[in-house]
């Protein structure tokens, strides 16, 4: 349970995601009559948001605390205190502005090689096998997986139902893509083995994909489109469950 008023790392939990739905909407309602804590919060959402786009380009890149949303946040308080606010921005503005043209050059690299949906595999790489980014959102006892993407993308398709294959949706992670906000869902079974939900927008010029799979390195990525999204499920080629996986997909 969050305390009221909220302390900052209530504040922190729920623009991460973290809060249970019951103290998010505690939060949201207190929020809505607190006006300058709402403005600050809106702030540290588009901090967040700003970060995830600059990083989901950066599938080669170690991991850095520094780039952390919580950290950034942090750092720009106490520059704040300091009475530098105004370089505190530039630099963060700079930093993001060199992340972009990176993620510009990957992404231009993936259209160079017209496969479908080459961005879930490198989202799965950088995620499941290297976890380089952590999840915005986990499933506990009372989590609903469905209600968190669609707080996100409107008339997407249901997460598939894989329990016939023993695997349960565990976490979810939004990133950004040259066509739009996307999302990953994380599904895992009893021995630890993950498999990934993914869905995105077509893009501008609304390439919708015919049902298909291909493999890349390690993983298979099987992929469809569907009420105006295109989607992908994305799995070790040596997954034991790799036939029920299929099944479950009507692949």
């Amino acid at each position: 349970m969050i305390s009221m008023p909220p302390s900052e790392r209530d504040l922190h939990a729920y623009v991460d995601h973290q809060l249970s739905d019951t103290d998010r909407r505690v939060l949201e309602t207190w929020l809505a009559s607190h006006p300058d804590e709402a403005a600050q919060v809106r702030g540290w959402q588009q901090d967040a948001q700003q970060l995830r786009a600059a990083l989901s380009g950066a599938l080669q890149q170690p991991a850095n605390p520094a780039l952390d949303p919580a950290m950034i946040r942090l750092h720009r308080q106490r520059q704040s205190r300091r009475h530098l606010a105004s370089a505190a921005v530039l630099l963060i503005s700079l930093s993001v502005g060199g992340f972009s043209g990176w993620q510009a050059r990957e992404l231009t690299l993936v259209r160079a090689s017209a496969l479908p949906m080459t961005d879930a595999l490198q989202a799965y790489r950088l995620i499941a096998q290297q976890g380089m980014l952590p999840a915005d959102y986990k499933v506990d006892g009372a989590g609903d997986m469905q209600r968190w993407l669609d707080r996100y993308f409107t008339q997407v398709s249901r997460l598939p139902d894989l329990t016939a294959a023993g695997f349960e949706p565990v976490s979810g992670r939004l990133l950004s893509t040259d066509e739009g906000p996307a999302a990953m869902v994380m599904y895992e079974d009893a021995s630890g083995h993950k498999v990934s939900f993914y869905v995105r927008p077509p893009g501008p010029k609304n390439t919708f994909l015919p049902k298909g799979s291909r493999s890349d390195g390690d993983l298979q990525a099987d992929y469809w489109s569907g009420g105006g999204y295109n989607y992908a499920m994305v799995s070790p080629v040596d997954t034991p469950a790799a036939p029920l996986l299929k099944q479950s997909l009507q692949f």
